[in-house]
């Protein structure tokens, strides 16, 4: 048995039923055994056998009263899985799937995600089964409030700095930054996404959907292609959707799908972008009301069909696991030539082998949807300074960002035997390299 595969069997007994977490896992391990052949000082130093173990893991209770006056207790998570690099940095996200599982398998490929973006940051993730959804903003005001009553003994600027994830939006943002602030008297860089009132970045809202697109773009490029005049699905729509949406038709794209938990819609014509955000960020409607404005498209009530719309290019941006074998054969079929993550994960296993089987250039989210917390470390630079840049300024250093991205993991692909397209492994091991030489310059710690 080689040791990768004895360090990944030790880890799936250790973390029983954490099914995400064995499937991140697995995925990171399997790419790296070249690179434990060509350098086995880190298997001396069992790197791996501590990059797959947390630093810390936090779980408290969090208790809140809703609007009937009755009391309502969720779980809160906290994961601060690596600081090799930096302070833990990755984001909260609030819905009922989340548990312990889940928030490691996020913890565990920010890791690598943060190393790839060339930032200071290491990898953590939180989070809580609180569900928004339904939810008066007074009722979310006392969840987030007694969240962060819990979580502020954990997190500093130099420690540990949150972001948003999955239900945690500039709202949420802003009531756990007020209970930090008043609980630590400290007007601190703690959480980014924040309002641009109080120490937030232009172009944060807009990064994870635009840093796909500029990734994507910058791939595309090498196999003599772009976004100009290609057909795009993008599953999801809530900021990364929307906003690689945005950039994809920018670049002269048409984007003709886009979806939400309910279903999706296909516009023929394009999706009307100005609609979509209106539905989603102003009015905070389901997907199926863009037919009310346009007639001639379609709603179709099964979220996870959208796959079955043709496309040259397809960008899932909802959730993990998303798209499954059967999806991307559909894909593949359809003439789909390019894949590029914006959700954690959302490609299974299976799907991502028959993308790479088929030719298809597929981007993995922790390289693809790096962008977020590329311009998140980008906020905290401009909290630390007290200063702002513009948005131009900021959106070129993400696309700076972004590119550079997509060459190290082209370059580190090449340099361990792979395919320069094979971005799977490349981001992995690029990811890998940096962490493990700082794990190695500070010790067994």
């Amino acid at each position: 048995m080689s040791y990768v595969q004895s360090v990944l069997d030790q880890a799936i007994k250790r973390n029983a039923g954490e099914s995400e977490f064995h499937q991140a896992v697995k995925e990171v391990l399997e790419s790296l055994e070249p690179v434990f052949d060509q350098r086995p000082h880190y298997k001396d130093a069992g790197i791996l056998e501590r990059i797959v173990e947390p630093e810390r893991q936090i779980m408290f209770r969090v208790p809140w009263v809703d609007d009937s006056g009755k009391v309502q207790i969720n779980r809160g998570f906290r994961v601060q899985f690596n600081s090799a690099i930096g302070p833990y940095k990755g984001g909260l996200r609030f819905h009922p799937s989340v548990n312990l599982g889940i928030i490691k398998f996020l913890g565990f490929e920010q890791i690598f995600k943060n190393s790839l973006t060339g930032q200071p940051i290491g990898g953590g993730k939180g989070g809580s089964d609180f569900d928004p959804k339904g939810k008066s903003d007074n009722e979310i005001m006392k969840f987030c409030q007694s969240f962060m009553t819990e979580l502020y003994r954990h997190i500093g600027a130099d420690t540990d700095v949150p972001a948003g994830d999955i239900g945690v939006g500039g709202r949420e943002i802003g009531y756990m930054y007020g209970q930090y602030k008043r609980i630590r008297n400290s007007f601190e860089g703690i959480l980014t996404g924040k309002g641009l009132t109080y120490g937030g970045s232009l172009v944060r809202t807009e990064a994870t959907g635009y840093g796909l697109v500029y990734f994507m773009e910058e791939a595309l490029k090498s196999k003599g292609q772009s976004f100009n005049g290609a057909t795009v699905v993008v599953s999801g729509s809530g900021n990364v959707s929307i906003y690689a949406t945005e950039k994809a038709q920018q670049l002269g794209a048409k984007v003709v799908a886009v979806s939400d938990s309910c279903g999706y819609i296909y516009d023929k014509n394009g999706i009307d972008l100005a609609l979509l955000k209106k539905m989603k960020e102003v009015d905070r409607c389901r997907i199926h009301e863009y037919v009310k404005q346009h007639p001639h498209a379609e709603f179709h009530d099964s979220c996870g069909d959208i796959w079955n719309v043709p496309c040259d290019i397809a960008l899932p941006c909802a959730t993990q696991n998303e798209l499954d074998e059967q999806a991307a054969k559909t894909l593949v079929a359809n003439g789909c030539y390019a894949v590029g993550e914006g959700a954690n994960m959302p490609s299974t296993p299976e799907a991502v082998k028959v993308f790479l089987a088929n030719n298809v250039l597929f981007g993995p989210g922790k390289a693809a949807n790096a962008g977020g917390v590329a311009t998140s470390a980008l906020e905290m630079a401009q909290n630390s300074m007290r200063y702002s840049w513009t948005f131009e300024e900021v959106d070129a250093k993400l696309k700076d960002i972004m590119i550079n991205i997509y060459r190290n993991s082209s370059s580190a692909a090449k340099e361990f035997g792979f395919d320069q397209n094979n971005l799977v492994v490349g981001a992995n091991i690029a990811g890998f390299l940096k962490v493990a030489d700082a794990m190695m310059a500070q010790g067994v710690v």
